[in-house]
């Protein structure tokens, strides 16, 4: 667990294409089985209050979620055994923000951060909106 040691904290990460339709795929149920102590979500596709179920906020964790401002997009989620003494979604620049592309929780002597970065796939100016990502985020860090 994180309160033993960083070096031994078990982090996975997943891009769940829409965190609704992970739940009936059976994520939670694979995360009751593999018991991770951290797990990082990109593209969960839904806003908080969307996850009333408490399946969306599995017993032994504590649950952060970083919607995007636009219904049904991006957005991310961290999953921890550990309450994370702090929470970062916000970088001050766009798509980060707006999008729900980053999710910084802080343990002792541990940081972990889910992030969703742009595709830049679909065309040059999306490609450029990566780049553009990719050079703040190296600044950030």
């Amino acid at each position: 667990m994180v309160t033993q040691s960083p070096a031994k904290t078990r982090v996975v990460s997943f891009n769940a294409n829409g965190i609704r339709a992970a739940q009936r795929k059976g994520f939670f149920e694979w995360m009751e089985r593999e018991s991770p102590d951290v797990v990082c979500v990109q593209e969960t596709k839904a806003q908080v209050h969307q996850l009333t179920d408490e399946a969306f906020h599995p017993q032994g964790y504590h649950c952060v979620y970083n919607d995007a401002e636009r219904k049904g997009y991006s957005g991310t989620a961290v999953y921890s055994r550990v309450k994370p003494r702090a929470v970062t979604t916000r970088l001050g620049w766009e798509p980060v923000d707006g999008e729900g592309r980053y999710l910084q929780c802080d343990y002792a002597g541990l940081s972990v951060i889910s992030l969703y970065v742009p595709s830049g796939s679909s065309s040059e100016a999306a490609l450029e909106k990566k780049f553009t990502f990719m050079k703040l985020f190296f600044e950030h860090l």
